[in-house]
Parts: structure tokens; C-alpha cells; sequence
């Protein structure tokens, strides 16, 4: 389908709605505009005020996060001045992950971000998520939230909180860190917890035992008769096979220089396969039997690495899905992308990979989004948590004063070492 046409209609008409309010002054009360993007606000607000009674509840919670946040701003610090000297070592092309847009985590502008409804999604719950851990605990310590809403830009794409900046100047300490940090606590847990239900839920997948072929190897029978890869065996020299148990036992019984025809279904389309079999790969001993030079697809062992994502490699190979080309990994891209490995399993019911796949984007954007806001930068919540706390260490000692220069410091060297990361990779091979 070409996505163009209704863009720009949707983009039209949006501009138009937008042009009549703003130009007419509609709703002052309630709609702002910051550029293009219109945010359609309200000071009704008393929802959060109910949260103020689980006081002591979130107190403890935003202090526990508050841990968990500054051991992932040490975390992605150290990674981001190793990457930097990694892209110095290795002098990567300004292609693929190191172009400019694919830093932004901005569905259909990042080249590995798709711009699903999955997508979409996940990334407004991200932020909702995120935007009322900061309303939440500015009741709960007693911080007046002014107004919430909701930022458009033809479609929503995000939801904001305004607490009155008159408390939030006079609220000090651990009150004012665990307000900051209350979006990063939300999107990790969010993330983590929708990462676990994502494995447990895959545990109701059932792999199907047909021999469907995954792959074919170049210049072997089946390359050369023409086998296209995701065709499913139905029969060798007609006699019917419904696993790759039924193929290997055909097959055994064959030698190099044996003539089969191979019987597979294609997009619904059977056919006749004539292969003059070959001998197995130098590399593979001990193999008399005749080889078709195909790989079958082994949704077994697909289903073995899922659950060992639950591991720390694990995790890190979740982080990475939508980047690498990995063989090892690649197969696991069904947890994120419409493919056609999911015809492959027995699933509980219709639309269930919809639902993996919303829970995979919940999982990997909340946790990105958390991270990267945990870096101790200004305006990122880290960097206010990280000024916060330096206020009142140097405040104990009667260096406030030098407070303002040493936070700006670390802001501009993180700025320093983001920008580093986005233009290396083309200045090093001007």
C-alpha cells in the first residue's frame, strides 16, 4: 500500500484544523501551540491526588527507582565513552545504525523502528507511562500539578505534565530526586515487566514439525533446481512426509549422484522439484548419503533461544533485535516484526502475534527510553537528578555556589559525547 496519499491528506487536514484554532483563538484555556505540534492541556487534575493517600507506598517505591536510576546512569555512561572510543578503534561507515535519524527512536523515521500500530502504540504508553511517574509523585510530595495533556502532531505523539515551578523550586532533597526519577522508574519496570510476560507468553507457542526449508545452499541440487526458500516438503518421489524425521530417513537411503524429485508447497503453490542429489559439504565428516543442500527452519530450537533471553546475554540480545543481521539472532525477529516465520507455529489464538509484537515494543522502547533519559545530562530527568543530589552535597560543604558550573560541565561533555557518536562516523571519513 502506498502510505503517501493519506499522509499528506492526514498532514492537510491537521493543518488546516490547526490554522482554524489558532488563527480564530480557540480554547486559549486548553490548546497551545509549540510550533506545528498542538498540545490540548487541562487543569483537571484531582486523579493524581488520589495516589497522595499510598504515600508512604511511593515514597518507598520512588526511592528503590531512585537506586535503580543512578546505577543506569553510571551504566550508560561508561557505554557511551566506550562506544565512542569503539567508533575511534573501528571507523565505522556513516551507514545503517550510525546515520543521524536511526539515533532517534522515532517510529518510521528510524530506518529499524517500523511505524506499526504496535509501534505507535508502545510508544504512547512509553511516554504516558513516563510523564505520570512525574504527576504521581509530585503529589505525593506535595508539588501542585498545574495542568497534563496531550501533544498532536496530526496523530498523538506524546503526553505532558506541568508542575507548578514555584514548589518544585522549594522542594528539596530526596522529595525533588524521586520526582525526577519516577518516569525512568516507570519505564524500567514497565519494560521489564512487559519483557517477561513476553517470554512467558511465548511458552504458549507450539513450533509445527513440517520440513519447511529455511535456506538453501548456493550452487547445491536445490539452489539449482530453483527452490525457493519457505517452501514446505509434502513428498519425495511421491511418497508423502510430514517431518524432517520422514525427510532424513528418505534421504539416508540415497547416494551422491541419485536422482529424486522433490515434491514442495510455495505460497499455496505445489511443485516438482527433479534433484540430482550432491555430496555433503567437506566440512561436514562421516556423511555418505546424498545431500539436497537445503537448511530447514527449526522452530525448536528458535523457541530455546527465546527463553534464553531471560539470561543477562539474553537481555542484551533482546536490546539488539531490530539492529543486527545475526543468523543467531535473526530468527528471533519474530518477536518484533511481521514475518513469515510466524506461519511456522501453532499459536493460542487469532491475532496473538499482534499482541507479542505490542508487548515486544512496550518492552524495548520503555527500557530505551529510560536509559537514555537516565544519562546525567540536562534537560534528561538524569540530569536534574544528578544536580539535585550535587546541590545538596556541595550545599553540606558551603560550595553551593560551584554547584551550577560542575552539572553544566557534565551536561556539555554528555552532549559532547552524543554529538561524537552522530558525526564521527562521517567526519572520520571525509
Amino acid at each position: 500500500m502506498d502510505w503517501i496519499p493519506p499522509i499528506i491528506f492526514l498532514i492537510a487536514i491537521y493543518a488546516a484544523v490547526a490554522y482554524y484554532i489558532h488563527s480564530r483563538k480557540l480554547w486559549e484555556d486548553h490548546i497551545t501551540f509549540y510550533g506545528p505540534i498542538m498540545a490540548i492541556k487541562t487543569s483537571r487534575i484531582g486523579f493524581f491526588d488520589k495516589f497522595a493517600v499510598f504515600r508512604r507506598f511511593f515514597r518507598i517505591y520512588g526511592s528503590v527507582g531512585v537506586i535503580a536510576v543512578i546505577i543506569v546512569s553510571i551504566f550508560i555512561t561508561f557505554m557511551l565513552f566506550v562506544s565512542v572510543r569503539y567508533t575511534l578503534l573501528v571507523q565505522p561507515e556513516p551507514t545503517g545504525i550510525y546515520k543521524p535519524q536511526n539515533i532517534l527512536l522515532l517510529p518510521g523515521i528510524n530506518e529499524y523502528v517500523p511505524s506499526t500500530l504496535a509501534v505507535w502504540l508502545a510508544f504512547i504508553i512509553t511516554i504516558g507511562v513516563h510523564e505520570f511517574g512525574h504527576a504521581i509523585l509530585c503529589r505525593v510530595e506535595n508539588i501542585k500539578v498545574k495542568t497534563m495533556g496531550v501533544l498532536i502532531a496530526v496523530i498523538p505523539i506524546g503526553f505532558f505534565v506541568e508542575p507548578d515551578e514555584e514548589e518544585l523550586d522549594r522542594t528539596k532533597g530526596m522529595a525533588k530526586i524521586r520526582m525526577f526519577g519516577a518516569g525512568i522508574t516507570n519505564n524500567l519496570i514497565v519494560g521489564f515487566s512487559c519483557f517477561v510476560l513476553l517470554i512467558l507468553c511465548m511458552g504458549l507457542v507450539m513450533p509445527v514439525s513440517l520440513p519447511i526449508i529455511h535456506g538453501v545452499y548456493k550452487d547445491y541440487p536445490a539452489d539449482r533446481a530453483g527452490i525457493p526458500p519457505g517452501s514446505i516438503v509434502t513428498a519425495i518421489n511421491g511418497v508423502p512426509v510430514g517431518s524432517r524425521t520422514d525427510v532424513s530417513t528418505i534421504l539416508n537411503a540415497t547416494k551422491p549422484g541419485d536422482v529424486l524429485i522433490l515434491t514442495a508447497e510455495h505460497d499455496k503453490n505445489v511443485k516438482d522439484y527433479p534433484l540430482t542429489l550432491a555430496a555433503w559439504p567437506a566440512d561436514v565428516p562421516n556423511r555418505t548419503s546424498g545431500f539436497m543442500g537445503v537448511e530447514y527452519y527449526d522452530g525448536t530450537a528458535v523457541m530455546a533461544v527465546v527463553q534464553g533471553l531471560l539470561s543477562p546475554v539474553g537481555f542484551f540480545q533482546f536490546l539488539i533485535i531490530p539492529f543486527t543481521n545475526d543468523t543467531g539472532i535473526q530468527f528471533l525477529r519474530i518477536l518484533a516484526f511481521e514475518t513469515s516465520d510466524t506461519t511456522y507455529y501453532s499459536v493460542p489464538f487469532e491475532g496473538f502475534w499482534g499482541v507479542m509484537h505490542l508487548l515486544f515494543w512496550c518492552a524495548w522502547i520503555n527500557l530505551n527510553v529510560g536509559i537514555f533519559n537516565a544519562i546525567p545530562m540536562i534537560p534528561l530527568d538524569g540530569g536534574y537528578i544528578f544536580k539535585e543530589g550535587l546541590d545538596r552535597l556541595l550545599d553540606r560543604r558551603g560550595l553551593m555556589k560551584y554547584s551550577g558550573y560542575v552539572s553544566s560541565a557534565v551536561s556539555y561533555l554528555m552532549l559532547i559525547v552524543l554529538v561524537s557518536l552522530i558525526t564521527l562516523p562521517y567526519l572520520l571519513h571525509i
